[in-house]
């Protein structure tokens, strides 16, 4: 079985989404967005480059810090 390469999502306090790894992002007609192997994606709503992160969420105070639930 071939190696896989495993892509991580990175749910940033009060921040982006970070994406590392080998992974295609397409717009809704399934046009494809240039980016790097490791990009931000926006999840305050206010980037001026949707859907990438340009730091926005600074200045308006956004904040969530969501955890992952955790198996006991």
């Amino acid at each position: 079985m071939a190696d896989q390469i495993k892509v991580t999502i990175k749910v940033n306090d009060n921040g982006s989404l970070r994406v590392t790894g080998p992974v295609e992002l397409v717009d809704a007609e399934g046009n494809p967005f240039e980016h790097k192997e490791t990009f931000s994606l926006c999840r305050c709503g206010g980037s001026g480059n949707k859907p990438f992160c340009d730091g926005t969420h600074k200045s308006i105070g956004f904040e969530s810090a969501p955890r992952a639930k955790q198996n006991e």
